[in-house]
């Protein structure tokens, strides 16, 4: 069993920046596939950015690529959500999901993922 905590999320103005951490323990494996979701309040679960973990390649939402980065360090098996000149629209529960696999699904296919943290809550203000 693999389990992800998130931490990292706080309270900043517009245009400030933040940088979420998701760490990985368990019995984790060599290559497998992490994403960042975001959720409002009666709104749908929407991805943010994933990782492939063994080769590190990363996809960002359309609508937040030149804000938004998704990196890793696997010494920590941790990822992270770099998030720059954020906006209150960005306000959000923020919470990593995972896939066991190497190959990451679309991020935008949110049921494909689970594994879930718990979340941290991101709270921007104008």
């Amino acid at each position: 069993q693999v389990t992800f905590v998130e931490s990292g999320g706080g309270s900043v103005q517009a245009g400030g920046s933040l940088r979420l951490s998701c760490v990985a323990s368990g019995n984790i494996p060599s290559s497998y596939c992490v994403g960042w979701f975001r959720q409002t309040p009666g709104k749908e679960r929407e991805g943010v950015g994933v990782i492939s973990t063994g080769g590190g390649q990363t996809r960002i939402r359309d609508a937040l690529t030149g804000r938004f980065t998704v990196s890793q360090d696997k010494t920590s098996n941790t990822v992270y959500l770099e998030m720059n000149n954020l906006k209150p629209e960005d306000t959000a529960t923020y919470s990593c999901g995972a896939v066991l696999h190497r190959i990451c699904p679309d991020l935008y296919a949110v049921r494909e993922f689970g594994l879930w943290g718990r979340g941290t809550q991101v709270t921007v203000s104008s």
